[in-house]
């Protein structure tokens, strides 16, 4: 269906690939994943629009092939005056008019020839996306996503989440012969997250899926595209079976790579000896011993392990405040309410003290980036912020915090960094290289702006942070470097967020949004929760126990003990069996 065949292709700031290939055929679900800013969403606007594109090597898409898109981006449209059926049905709508349309012209007209030929396209396109039961098929997606009380709902009343899975089955129900979904998963609840993986599995043509999301890499796909450091690799199997394939890989490579060092080490010692035998003694045999070893540096140099898969950057992201207080209550909230045509929240209290982890959770449109906001600004009667308190937030909306029109140079300019060089160098912990900082703002990808976002909180020194969604867009590796940062930080934290793996990793209780007011929940009950309504029994159990396991043998390849590090990949195998 489509083949890529050593694809390279460039910006005027960087290189995107280098010589790339894969194929995608009938009946696979594929992931596309890699590092933010690699270049995943750039890639597939080039297979749907190859022509936009000079890139060198081949693309090859099969004739006649219908690509259906949705896009990361797509946002609610409240004057939108339709339903959610006649949203879904547009297409369906339209041939069916036409047709009909055509019907009533043959009766008076003389040129039938022409009208049987336009009625017969018009029925072929009909047929292309089951016509006959079209009506039916949009009643069983909308049921299989837990949307059917929707049906005859105005799209302007749908929340966010919701019409990112209406979006998803328009496509699906028009039946092109690919669908490529950008972060379809981004800000989506629970809820609305285990309706997607539903609909994934339910879909019988090609899919190409960039995503971050762990819950539905391991649950959705049967092919693995791997894009990072211009480099790209695929894999015909399960997620989980891939990263644990990358995983045994890497100890293979270090391994080999710590007997290459030894190995140039001692050639560069007995280059070393025959130079100072040379030097005073000039026999042509010493001279061609030195030049003979010499070339065997060069190529024990040249074959040294390449691993692009394995040894892939990741942000050194660094939470930190010096402006600790002691244990005392950093934020009250008493008796607030909101609402705009409906009321959002009413009459709730909750406090935070100064070094809590909290999670803030609820269904989509319920009102947690209102809320945050609120207290951001700190300027309602309800909102109570401690005056020893300095806080710092994180968008999910990026312009409200980056001026998307400066340059990431022009946005760190200011109170936090004193000159170029100490910008550079914090930067650079999180993945920008010198060369990219007069990239602008509104070029970089949506992890890329984040991880921006996640660098100027740190440079705040606050210490209450107020993060909503902060894992979006990110990419796996950054997410785990979030982790690690959240864990470290000494202050106090109030995070939105729909990644219970993530929430499960840092934070310490919940505050669950349900009928319009908040109540405290602990981890354990939040545990319970998540497997009755969404997982499979143990599934998060396994996963922590997973998670644990290769922690282990990143320590273990630490010490370079590479027999316990496969001691730990054998536990890790019997594990991945029970997901």
């Amino acid at each position: 269906m489509i083949k890529v065949d050593n694809l390279s292709y460039s910006f005027p700031q960087k290189d995107l690939y280098n010589k790339i290939s894969f194929t995608l055929e009938d009946g696979q679900h594929c992931a596309f994943i890699g590092s933010s800013g690699s270049g995943k969403s750039t890639l597939a606007e080039l297979i749907m629009d190859p022509e936009r594109y000079m890139f060198d090597g081949k693309l090859e898409v099969e004739a006649n092939c219908r690509i259906g898109y949705v896009s990361q981006f797509s946002q609610l449209d409240k004057t939108k005056d339709t339903t959610v059926f006649e949203y879904i049905g547009e297409e369906f709508i339209k041939l069916q008019n036409e047709i009909t349309s055509i019907c009533t012209e043959m009766e008076s007209s003389t040129d039938i020839d022409s009208l049987l030929k336009t009625y017969q396209q018009a029925l072929d396109a009909f047929d292309a996306i089951d016509g006959d039961n079209f009506e039916s098929n949009i009643s069983k997606k909308l049921n299989l996503a837990n949307l059917i009380k929707q049906e005859n709902l105005m799209v302007s009343q749908l929340s966010g989440g919701e019409f990112k899975l209406i979006q998803v089955i328009k496509e699906m129900l028009n039946r092109p012969e690919l669908i490529i979904m950008d972060e379809p998963d981004v800000f989506l609840d629970f809820e609305n997250l285990n309706a997607l993986k539903n609909l994934i599995n339910s879909h019988k043509g090609i899919l190409l899926i960039i995503t971050h999301n762990r819950y539905l890499l391991n649950h959705c796909f049967n092919k693995i595209i791997h894009l990072e450091n211009m480099e790209l690799q695929e894999f015909d199997g399960r997620y989980i079976d891939y990263n644990f394939s990358l995983l045994q890989r890497k100890i293979e490579l270090q391994e080999l790579a710590i007997a290459d060092d030894e190995e140039v080490e001692r050639n560069e010692a007995l280059i070393h000896k025959l130079r100072s035998i040379a030097t005073h003694n000039s026999e042509a045999a010493r001279g061609k011993s030195l030049k003979a070893r010499v070339k065997v540096q060069e190529r024990l140099e040249a074959r040294r392990i390449k691993a692009p898969f394995i040894e892939i950057k990741q942000p050194d992201i660094n939470l930190v405040t010096d402006h600790l207080i002691a244990e005392t209550i950093a934020l009250k909230v008493n008796n607030y309410s909101v609402g705009f045509d409906d009321i959002l929240l009413e009459n709730i209290n909750f406090e935070i003290k100064s070094t809590d982890k909290v999670a803030l959770i609820g269904s989509n449109g319920t009102g947690k980036t209102t809320l945050l906001r609120e207290i951001f600004k700190n300027n309602h009667p309800s909102i109570k912020i401690n005056e020893n308190v300095d806080m710092a937030y994180l968008s999910q909306l990026q312009g409200e915090i980056l001026n998307e029109s400066n340059t990431i140079l022009e946005e760190f300019l200011g109170a936090q960094f004193k000159s170029y060089e100490e910008i550079r160098s914090t930067l650079s912990n999180y993945g920008f290289e010198a060369e990219v900082l007069n990239q602008k703002i509104e070029s970089l990808s949506g992890g890329e702006k984040n991880i921006l976002q996640l660098a100027k909180i740190s440079a705040s020194n606050a210490n209450l942070l107020l993060l909503d969604e902060p894992t979006s867009h990110l990419d796996t590796y950054s997410q785990i470097a979030l982790e690690k940062a959240i864990n470290n930080y000494k202050g106090a934290i109030l995070m939105i967020s729909h990644d219970f793996y993530f929430i499960v990793n840092c934070m310490d209780y919940i505050l669950i949004i349900e009928d319009k007011t908040i109540r405290k929940m602990s981890m354990r009950k939040f545990r319970k929760i998540i497997y009755a309504n969404h997982f499979d029994r143990d599934y998060l159990e396994i996963e922590q126990k997973k998670k644990s396991i290769e922690m282990k043998i990143e320590l273990a390849l630490k010490d370079s003990d590479f027999e316990l590090a496969k001691v730990f990949s054998a536990e890790l195998e019997e594990l991945i069996k029970l997901l």
